[in-house]
């Protein structure tokens, strides 16, 4: 039975409609859980970034209030991007220190470019047997696009896009070997990107590694996996050569200057 206050009102109408700005209220003033979810993946993607093109630095610590100003997200969401980055290597966590951006030791770098130069070898033999005249083809627009990029062009550093837009990624996927495609695409992918982009731009290097891409390619596609994985490994051991040639440039300019 409805109730009618003394000037008319029905309060059961009264208390819907107050039940119902309550929720528009509370619908403007807190994100859904599709809402929070896409923050938090777009916050994560973000750090990651900034990680991995070394926006923040090896050996940072995390601090999360100051992230959580920063990207403008509450600790929960930012927690579990924290989490993730635990996952890809990226984020380390140090006994009464806390969260810090991963930072390799020369031996601990040295270590991960002999498995990536072992496996990706082993993924350029396997690949050689099983990718077909298309795959190819679709790996050489991969090349393609990468010698179109305006860093490349300007000599500041190789084209840097992951996934299916990068070299590396592409033929350890044709590989066909889902051990190999779960550690190197998955478990070492990020922390591996985040060496070969922050040491891409040495004068020379971006153009060096273009020209030993194709040739890696031209062996695949005449199925010669012997020399493709020759090739890749002498790739990565270059790559490897780089690195540590311009830490040691690094720390002897630190020890002059101080």
């Amino acid at each position: 039975m409805a109730i009618q206050t003394r000037y008319g009102y029905n309060l059961a109408h009264i208390f819907l409609a107050i039940v119902d700005m309550t929720e528009k209220v509370l619908a403007l003033v807190e994100p859904s859980t599709g809402e929070t979810e896409t923050l938090s993946e777009q916050v994560f993607r973000d750090i990651q970034s900034a990680i991995i093109k070394g926006d923040i630095a090896p050996g940072s610590k995390i601090s999360e209030p100051e992230l959580a100003r920063t990207y403008g997200i509450s600790r929960g969401p930012l927690r579990e991007a924290i989490h993730r980055l635990e996952g890809q290597r990226l984020v380390v966590r140090v006994p009464h220190v806390g969260a810090r951006v991963v930072s390799l030791s020369q031996q601990e770098l040295c270590e991960l470019y002999q498995i990536r130069e072992s496996l990706e070898g082993m993924a350029c033999r396997l690949a050689a047997a099983r990718m077909t005249a298309a795959e190819v083809d679709e790996l050489r627009r991969v090349l393609q696009a990468h010698e179109r990029d305006e860093a490349f062009q300007a000599g500041r550093g190789y084209y840097q896009q992951e996934g299916d837009y990068d070299f590396h990624y592409k033929i350890v996927q044709a590989s066909g070997n889902q051990m190999l495609i779960r550690m190197l695409c998955d478990e070492l992918y990020q922390l591996a990107r985040m060496y070969r982009i922050q040491y891409s731009d040495t004068p020379h290097r971006p153009r060096q590694a273009f020209a030993e891409h194709h040739r890696i390619l031209d062996a695949i596609a005449d199925g010669d996996g012997e020399l493709a994985e020759l090739l890749m490994r002498r790739h990565i051991r270059a790559s490897r050569l780089n690195i540590e040639h311009q830490i040691a440039h690094n720390t002897l300019q630190r020890t002059e200057a101080s």
